[in-house]
């Protein structure tokens, strides 16, 4: 990358002996200094930015369709350009569903039942001061395609066979059929599933497959064989006895096996039909075993087995599996509540009703009870027990399975409290005012309301300021004036008062202090009060300026500042009370000056090429660095001109100053500072 090219002098506007310096990066145009008008001026010039929050961003495309009994998962991508902790929130999550907000990840596995659309679902991420979210979402839940039947295992031959299986795919539904295996002396339609056709010789037809596609998902019967007999009068069938269980237990394994016989001796083989795809069947036994998992909940009808022993066959009556789901406990509890508010968590569990139950807890915070037949965990923490109560685990029994709750934390927290003291006396034609306070945390969003409010005073319901400017007409007494504040969940209100509206006091304070004074002089005010009451005065002040003193007995402000006090004091109220009344100075600010404001005007010539000689066309503007010390000018301007050459340095202080100027491009590049000038300010 080209550097920028060193310009020269314009001009000295007094006479200084200046090093020129090599240049290696960018720099600008040699910098005179001179003599320029004293000024009374005491604002710090130096490199200056604002800054704002940038709001987090986020992106992705979660996918539409789940099949149930299949995963789901989506995250999100989320990024803050400030560098925040980000938190994700989300609306509308299916209940098969889980979300973590620290990643804004969905996941889970929607079981048969959950098969439908979950429409607008919105992920949201927030950095503690703007959020941004997806755009609504929606995920169907796709049932499984499933193919089922129960095909004609023998066939004598020359008779006619014919099957078709059957599938759950909607009317309309396009659909492809596909076969393995199949005998020579069949056909099979591609559009129905339908294998026929009339064998001319006997024969063992094993291992046939068919399938169907809807061109997402694709689904196969178990496997089947064809025995092709010659007929024999004399064969007598098989026999086939058993009386499956009809209910299975996500986790729990399920097991059948019928029994069966052969009058003739025969060698015997097994086959079903409609097997549920959690269980496994074994065709020499007839043996079906599995055990099935949460996405398995549901009804499984129309089960067959069959047994053959090559010539003649016989089946089971159909038969239903019903899978039940695994005991669950369910329940978001409050996670935190105030000293002397009710706390109260009931889980939920998914067991049918009159299950009889058994809830345990572990870790149960001191103050609340357990109720060992509902799960409910309820109590009132008082004051003395603020604190964090962590790990508490909640547990649920049916005698022969357990589940539980993740373990939780509850906070219990300060009760909401108002405090402060209202002033009772307000006068004619002076400003009152009453703000109060509350122990929330910052960012808690409150509101306080007032009962019997003044008809002369202004009240906040966003603040609590009691506020107004009473007439002579509204001289009197204003009683049982009650504010209160809430958080939405709990109030608390301070004690009634009565604020009394008196004509003007005859005590009186005057004077008009100095509002500036320069670093390193003294300062002094003293009020005039006229007491024609008597009695001892008393004198306070608001909002003292940290380098000064204050006589309570005489009102008197005194006090000489430094370099480190410069800068504005506002709303200084010094008042006096003589036990009955007290009277208040209007407030005044009080600025400290820095004792010395020299100036300096600096000049330049402009910068038009980089060091390679390239003409330079991206100048965005100047730095000006200036200080006490050539080695060590931290002090900085930033001119955000390109056309500007000439500056003028203010408010510097008795010593010798060194200034330079450097440019800088709209890229970000900025050049070493060019020679180096100085002044030496009286």
């Amino acid at each position: 990358m080209a550097q920028i090219r060193s310009e020269t002098f314009r001009r000295l506007r007094f006479s200084v002996l200046s090093v020129l310096m090599s240049l290696v990066l960018a720099a600008c145009g040699a910098v005179g200094v001179n003599s320029g008008p004293n000024s009374s001026a005491t604002g710090v010039t130096g490199s200056s930015g604002s800054s704002s929050n940038t709001p987090p961003q986020i992106s992705g495309t979660p996918a539409p369709t789940v099949i149930a009994g299949s995963a789901y998962a989506f995250t999100p991508t989320a990024s803050d350009a400030d560098g925040d902790t980000l938190t994700f929130s989300i609306t509308n999550l299916p209940d098969w569903a889980s979300f973590d907000s620290t990643t804004g990840a969905v996941s889970g596995t929607p079981p048969p039942a959950s098969v439908g659309a979950y429409p607008n679902i919105t992920i949201s991420v927030s950095d503690g001061q703007a959020t941004t979210s997806l755009s609504p979402f929606s995920i169907a839940v796709l049932a499984p395609l499933t193919i089922s039947g129960n095909p004609p295992t023998t066939v004598p031959v020359g008779s006619a066979y014919s099957f078709q299986p059957t599938t759950n795919a909607p009317s309309g539904t396009a659909l492809t059929f596909s076969i393995m295996n199949a005998p020579a002396w069949a056909s099979f339609d591609a559009a129905t599933g339908l294998l026929s056709g009339t064998p001319t010789q006997a024969g063992t037809f094993a291992n046939i497959v068919i399938s169907v596609t809807d061109g997402t998902q694709t689904s196969s019967m178990d496997a089947f064989t064809i025995i092709v007999a010659t007929p024999n009068p004399g064969n007598q069938p098989p026999t086939i006895s058993g009386t499956p269980a009809t209910s299975a237990q996500v986790g729990k394994t399920y097991f059948f096996t019928p029994s069966a016989s052969d009058p003739n001796g025969l060698s015997l083989t097994f086959s079903v039909a409609n097997r549920p795809a959690w269980l496994s069947f074994d065709p020499a036994t007839g043996s079906l075993a599995g055990a099935p998992g949460a996405a398995n909940v549901g009804t499984y009808p129309g089960i067959v087995i069959t047994v053959t022993d090559g010539q003649a066959s016989a089946s089971l009556p159909a038969f239903s599996i019903q899978v039940t789901a695994a005991l669950t406990i369910s329940g978001t509890p409050p996670t935190s509540v105030a000293a002397g508010t009710g706390y109260s968590f009931q889980p939920k569990t998914n067991a049918a009703a009159g299950t009889q139950l058994t809830f345990s807890v572990q870790n149960a915070p001191s103050w609340a009870a357990f109720n060992a037949a509902t799960g409910q965990l309820a109590g009132t923490p008082t004051s003395s027990q603020v604190g964090t109560y962590s790990n508490i685990v909640i547990s649920v029994s049916d005698g022969t399975q357990t589940a539980t709750l993740p373990a939780f934390s509850i906070k219990v927290t300060s009760a909401l409290t108002i405090s402060g003291t209202p002033p009772t006396q307000a006068t004619v034609g002076t400003a009152y005012s009453f703000t109060p306070t509350t122990n929330a945390s910052s960012g808690t969003s409150l509101t306080f309301s007032i009962q019997n409010k003044p008809t002369w005073a202004a009240f906040s319901t966003a603040t609590g300021q009691l506020s107004g400017t009473p007439t002579s007409g509204q001289v009197g007494t204003y009683s049982n004036i009650v504010i209160s504040v809430t958080d939405g969940t709990q109030t608390s209100t301070l004690p009634a008062f009565s604020i009394k509206v008196a004509t003007a006091p005859t005590l009186t304070i005057s004077g008009t202090p100095a509002t500036s004074v320069n670093v390193g002089s003294a300062y002094s005010f003293t009020p005039t009060v006229n007491n024609p009451a008597g009695g001892t005065l008393t004198f306070s002040i608001q909002n003292k300026p940290s380098w000064a003193n204050f006589n309570s007995g005489t009102g008197q402000l005194t006090g000489t500042p430094a370099a480190a006090n410069a800068g504005t004091t506002s709303g200084i109220v010094i008042s006096v009370s003589n036990g009955t009344d007290s009277a208040s100075l209007g407030a005044f600010n009080l600025t400290v000056n820095q004792s010395s404001n020299g100036t300096a005007t600096l000049d330049w010539t402009a910068v038009t090429l980089n060091t390679n000689g390239s003409a330079l066309t991206n100048l965005a503007g100047y730095y000006v660095y200036y200080g006490t010390s050539q080695s060590n000018m931290n002090q900085t301007v930033k001119i955000a001109n390109s056309t500007v050459t000439t500056y003028l340095v203010q408010n510097l202080s008795s010593g010798t100053w060194y200034f330079g100027v450097a440019a800088y491009t709209t890229t970000g590049v900025i050049g070493q500072v060019s020679n180096v000038g100085s002044k030496s300010i009286p």
